[in-house]
């Protein structure tokens, strides 16, 4: 084995290393009592009191309401949001029409702007249309993402050539048709990909869910491990255990779709 290929493995080793360390302390801290977040040095093993820790989140919280609620947001996030992204990206990127270049401008310029800003009008919308803690809050503006587009935008433009979609045209296919039984297979593991950041970044979303939902029935689960925060104090296992708990279905997720996700990130052939 050579030395550079030596090297590149130390080098990826090394940064599994680094993304995975702050997982492997929450589950220590989870698994321990609240004074070990703060002892010095912390520890490095797992304790026993880790079941314990579990069964006092489920009873402080709906965490089980909470998770399906992220569920629903998450995967109607995910899915609708991947395809719409997908049909944007493939009209920016192969369709001719007036005022393309300017819109594409207008996404570019949101990939820019902090999504603070959008906090007050997205919350008058809410309201109405009387959306006001319910799902719809979170999902309906969830599936518009200036960064999916320009993904998508920019996986189409390098994946699908332009003979291909002639061709296509050629056979009696209308635009519709040519994205989805031409473009959208061509691109499926970039979609794939894209709708992983999307659920990945809905699951973990705590502003808008906090702004937006007011009963507890309708907390996502990150809103939901608010209520561990005591009244004069915090205690870091209950709350190392319950981000434990909100994190492990997103990771099982994750390893399920890594394969596909892995091969939507390799370069297709690019369009001639």
């Amino acid at each position: 084995m050579t030395r550079r290929r030596l090297a590149g493995r130390a080098v990826i080793l090394g940064a599994a290393t680094v993304c995975w360390a702050p997982i492997w302390f929450m589950v220590v801290v989870a698994s321990h009592d609240s004074a070990a977040a703060t002892t010095f040095p912390p520890p490095l093993l797992p304790g026993g009191s880790l079941w314990d820790n579990a069964q006092s989140v489920l009873a402080a919280v709906r965490v089980g309401r909470s998770l399906l609620n992220s569920a629903i947001v998450s995967g109607c996030i995910a899915l609708g949001g991947a395809i719409l992204c997908a049909l944007a990206g493939f009209a920016f990127a192969k369709l001719r029409f007036r005022g393309r270049a300017a819109l594409f401008a207008v996404v570019l310029i949101g990939l820019t702007l902090p999504v603070q800003l959008a906090v007050i009008p997205n919350y008058l919308l809410m309201s109405v249309l009387g959306w006001v803690d319910s799902l719809e809050a979170l999902i309906v503006p969830g599936l518009a993402s200036a960064f999916g587009v320009f993904w998508m935008r920019q996986h189409i433009a390098a994946t699908v050539a332009d003979d291909v979609l002639d061709a296509a045209a050629l056979d009696g296919c209308g635009p519709w048709r040519a994205f989805w039984h031409v473009a959208f297979p061509a691109v499926r593991p970039g979609a794939l990909v894209l709708a992983g950041l999307l659920f990945v970044s809905s699951w973990s979303d705590f502003m808008w869910p906090f702004i937006v939902l007011r009963s507890p029935g309708s907390h996502t689960v990150q809103v939901a491990l608010r209520g561990l925060q005591g009244e004069f104090g915090l205690d870091y296992a209950l709350v190392f255990a319950g981000a434990l708990i909100a994190t492990i279905p997103m990771i099982l997720g994750l390893i399920l779709a890594g394969r596909r996700a892995t091969r939507g990130l390799v370069r297709s052939t690019p369009a001639r």
